[in-house]
């Protein structure tokens, strides 16, 4: 599969090199290739592997930083949200 690295770049506002491009379109082909092979692999869960499920741990809610404090940092606020630039063309 082709990847076209002056898309990807263009849309996450990143720039490369020549080798940097060579570079990434190598990795994300090996990436999609990956990806491409994990529907023919058969997983089974043994006993084994299903007792380790079960010993995950528990969640539990700890408390975090004031909303109020946090957005303080930001340079744009609406509606108790950041605002951040549009990133998506119509």
């Amino acid at each position: 599969m082709k990847i076209d690295v002056d898309h990807i770049a263009k849309l996450s506002k990143l720039s490369f090199s020549g080798e940097e491009k060579l570079k990434m379109e190598r990795e994300l082909s090996s990436i999609i290739e990956m990806v491409e092979k994990l529907p023919e692999t058969n997983v089974n869960l043994n006993e084994a592997d299903a007792s380790n499920i079960m010993d995950l741990r528990e969640d539990i809610v700890c408390p975090s930083m004031p909303r109020d404090e946090l957005l303080k940092n930001a340079p744009e606020v609406k509606a108790g949200c950041i605002v951040v630039p549009k990133t998506v063309e119509q």
